[in-house]
């Protein structure tokens, strides 16, 4: 098709008053009649209709799906990015609550087959919020396998594993590309608990992976949730190399350990649009110094100098400004969490066994 083909194609005419639209605008520039209109309304129909069933993510999909439909300013737009703001809040919370924290008003008490458990006192209390982290184990391992039927992560992660082997070896390569994979794939779980879309993880040899968001974080609240799921679920493939090095997988797999650690803490970075940089755009002038002297503590812990770098760049972020005035805990929690944790890790990993 030629380009005058294309651009012809992309003219659109407004059904209320016949004006030519360009394909680029979401509204008639003579009547202001919504573009896309039809779809719309289609996705409001499925926004209430996800609403009756209490379908978070559902809701939250089909009204982020609207927004981009949505001339930026307009009254729509603004009481849609609203809704989609509480809905994203209302996701946190249910998260913390099905963790065990006290999101809400209160908890539900075992109800069902769970029943049961609440005869047996605070043991019981204790395996009904083990279930949920069972379920949530067995949801994550689901959607590891799943990404991976996904053609374009896959064949990158092959071509990636195969330049990594002739490097590293086989082993190696192979554990390195999985705790990639691993981060990358919290970014996605994420992305898919706001019902943000975003492509799939695509690896690229010699830089790591990364996951293309095609809408964006209403706040950066959502944003910084986004950015440290991925060192979060780096942590744990972390963990599960060390596990692997103590149950006999022996120096390789401790290299894993370090490695994915060592990885996951350069992240932290604060800049650009690495996790750290996420994390720390939700923090406040106050937060960004407490995160900073959590670094100096990890420098401290092991010794390693990245967190020399990762706290240079935090103090010039934290002094420099601006940052949003209401305090978010959550993120500080899980930006400190995760400096201490991998900080330790980057120690003992290094150390022989």
């Amino acid at each position: 098709m030629s380009t005058a083909e294309t651009s012809a194609r992309a003219v659109l005419r407004c059904p209320g008053c016949g004006t030519e639209i360009g394909g680029n605008l979401l509204s008639c520039p003579a009547c202001h009649r919504l573009v896309h209109a039809d779809r719309l309304k289609e996705l409001a129909a499925q926004a209430a209709s996800a609403a009756e069933r209490q379908d978070v993510i559902a809701e939250l999909t089909a009204w982020r799906a609207s927004l981009d439909l949505l001339p930026g300013g307009s009254r729509q737009h603004t009481t849609i990015a609203a809704r989609v703001s509480e809905l994203s809040r209302t996701t946190d919370a249910r998260l913390r609550q099905g963790y065990g924290g006290q999101a809400d008003a209160g908890e539900q008490a075992p109800s069902g087959r769970w029943k049961w458990l609440a005869a047996i006192g605070p043991i019981g209390l204790l395996l009904w919020k083990f279930k949920f982290l069972i379920v949530a184990v067995a949801s994550k391992g689901k959607l590891l396998v799943l990404g991976l039927t996904k053609a374009s992560t896959f064949t990158s992660m092959l071509l990636a594993f195969g330049v990594y082997w002739t490097q590293w070896g086989m082993w190696f390569a192979l554990g390195f590309v999985l705790s990639i994979y691993v981060h990358e794939m919290g970014h996605v779980a994420a992305l898919r608990r706001y019902g943000i879309a975003a492509s799939a993880p695509m690896f690229i040899p010699g830089v790591g992976a990364l996951v293309r968001l095609k809408q964006r974080p209403v706040d950066p609240r959502e944003d910084a949730r986004i950015g440290l799921a991925g060192p979060i679920w780096g942590l744990g493939a972390t963990l599960v190399a060390y596990a692997g090095a103590l149950a006999g997988g022996g120096a390789l797999w401790m290299a894993v350990a370090h490695v994915s650690a060592w990885i996951n803490l350069f992240n932290l970075l604060p800049i650009w649009q690495l996790d750290g940089g996420r994390g720390f755009a939700a923090l406040s002038t106050e937060q960004r110094w407490m995160a900073t002297a959590s670094l100096g503590a990890g420098w401290f812990i092991c010794g390693d100098g990245l967190l020399v770098l990762v706290m240079l760049v935090a103090f010039l972020r934290a002094a420099a400004g601006p940052a949003p005035p209401s305090p978010d805990r959550p993120a500080l929690a899980q930006y400190v969490g995760l400096v201490v944790a991998l900080s330790l890790l980057v120690r003992i990993a290094a150390s022989p066994i």
